[in-house]
């Protein structure tokens, strides 16, 4: 894993409301998501957002007819990157971001990867063994948006965990409390009620993958399941989504992005 960034959490702003008012972002896509997965930042020292792409099982098309793991590229995460660089010193890639397969090398140089919808995920044994080698080498994940409803046909958490043991063979996943340092590291989040639901109708529960499996060793994966959190991010500019259920997202996203380069 290249070195991770350094400097990262110097300074907090009093409020992520204005930070996100200035940063103004548009959404929807920006050209071809399929075209742009060729096209990397290189790794300089800065942050650069890494989400991980994956062929995509019948039904994950929905959403403006992308395929699902380009659900919200690239705004999302492009209006993470400006919060998170308004309040902090990460000195993150705004308006660049990067798309990797989940075997590509060139992965290993990004600390921190990002997945959505991963009910909809279709992994390949060789997929499955570079992903494997990216968080034994000290890889982060962010899953994010994907539940056990089968209106499209995507496989929920039953799919999700299945692809999980074919790359950690012995993966159990744990549920979360709001204890766990991923949830102080940056802001403090004390309670789960601030998650912000749109469209989701259960509670949302987070759920983590530790190193062989010991809670006393680094988390390699946040699972933000039964939630869309990053639908907050991408919308958060256009008045769809509300300014404090937004803020409330980016507070999650920002902790998840500090904890993967600090851990």
């Amino acid at each position: 894993m290249a070195a991770a960034v350094s400097a990262v959490v110097l300074v907090m702003a009093a409020s992520v409301t204005r930070a996100q008012m200035r940063q103004g972002r548009r959404s929807g896509p920006i050209g071809d998501p399929e075209e742009a997965a060729g096209q990397h930042v290189a790794y300089d020292g800065r942050f650069t957002f890494a989400r991980l792409r994956f062929e995509t099982a019948p039904g994950g098309y929905y959403y403006r007819g992308l395929p699902a793991w380009a659900h919200g590229y690239p705004t999302a995460e492009r209006n993470l990157m400006h919060i998170a660089d308004d309040i902090s010193l990460l000195r993150a890639h705004i308006d660049e971001s990067n798309v990797f397969d989940l075997d590509d090398p060139d992965l290993d140089e990004f600390p921190v990867a990002y997945m959505t919808e991963a009910g909809f995920w279709t992994l390949h044994d060789r997929e499955a063994a570079g992903f494997a080698a990216y968080l034994r080498k000290g890889g982060f994940v962010i899953f994010d948006d994907f539940r056990d409803d089968q209106f499209r046909g995507g496989g929920g958490w039953e799919q999700f965990e299945s692809n999980m043991r074919r790359v950690i063979p012995d993966a159990q996943f744990v549920d979360l409390d709001p204890s766990h340092p991923i949830f102080h590291c940056f802001f403090e989040i004390d309670s789960f009620d601030i998650i912000p639901q749109d469209y989701d109708r259960a509670r949302p529960i987070l759920r983590g993958l530790y190193e062989d499996n010991d809670p006393k060793k680094r988390l390699m994966a946040i699972v933000n399941f039964n939630t869309d959190v990053s639908n907050f991010w991408e919308f958060s500019s256009n008045g769809y989504t509300p300014v404090d259920s937004s803020n409330e997202a980016y507070k999650l996203g920002v902790n998840y992005l500090i904890y993967g380069l600090t851990h």
